[in-house]
């Protein structure tokens, strides 16, 4: 057991209360860098860095890795690609050296959130699936991987971007489920597939009506 703190005050000795919010305030400030890294827009700057004019602008409007393929060239769709998983890996790879695998997945949130949300864009972002990719592979390695090899295999037989996103925003939650994982972290699983889900919804109305580009 730790000894309680003290202070020393005209001879006496009075008990310093521990801080009970210093956890809740770290907790925060963590989801806060999380959702301000999610923010960086790596599509608009790589275009800049090319060449290419604005993807929102361009192609499908979505500022991500696929629009930036088909509208940039291979090299700024892999930059773009490998930068928004960054996005997602760096502060859950932070949070879980400093805190914990609940910050970590706290973080991992936000940073997905900043992404498909960033405030300094009036809240119009990506679709999330590369930040949400590269936080995913640091809070569970071998499904991470595991969903990464699904994507491009369904890329490769499908054509179809989207298709691949779609196919490991639900095989996520539902491998770390079948994987055994706590029940707090397949529900934040879920949650995140959710929000992926729901920013693809004009890629699903295209899919169904046969009309969502290829790469």
């Amino acid at each position: 057991m730790g000894s309680r703190r003290s202070a020393r005050f005209g001879g006496y000795r009075y008990p310093c209360r521990p801080a009970p919010y210093d956890g809740l305030v770290l907790f925060a400030l963590g989801i806060i860098a999380g959702y301000i890294v999610g923010t960086f827009p790596t599509a608009q700057l790589v275009a800049r860095l090319v060449g290419a004019d604005d993807p929102t602008t361009q192609g499908s409007g979505n500022p991500g890795a696929s629009n930036m393929y088909r509208t940039a060239g291979k090299r700024a769709g892999v930059l773009v690609g490998v930068i928004d998983a960054l996005k997602g890996a760096v502060p859950v790879g932070v949070a879980l050296l400093v805190a914990g695998r609940s910050e970590a997945h706290a973080v991992w949130v936000a940073a997905v959130a900043g992404h498909v949300w960033p405030v300094t864009r009036r809240l119009r972002g990506g679709k999330g699936v590369a930040t949400a990719g590269g936080g995913g592979l640091l809070i569970a390695p071998l499904i991470g991987i595991a969903c990464g090899l699904l994507f491009f295999a369904v890329v490769k037989w499908g054509r179809v971007a989207a298709l691949g996103s779609l196919s490991i925003a639900i095989a996520f939650p539902i491998v770390s489920a079948i994987a055994g994982r706590p029940g707090w972290e397949v529900a934040v699983g879920a949650g995140v597939a959710a929000i992926l889900v729901v920013r693809h919804q004009s890629n699903i109305r295209r899919l169904l009506a046969r009309d969502e580009a290829t790469v």
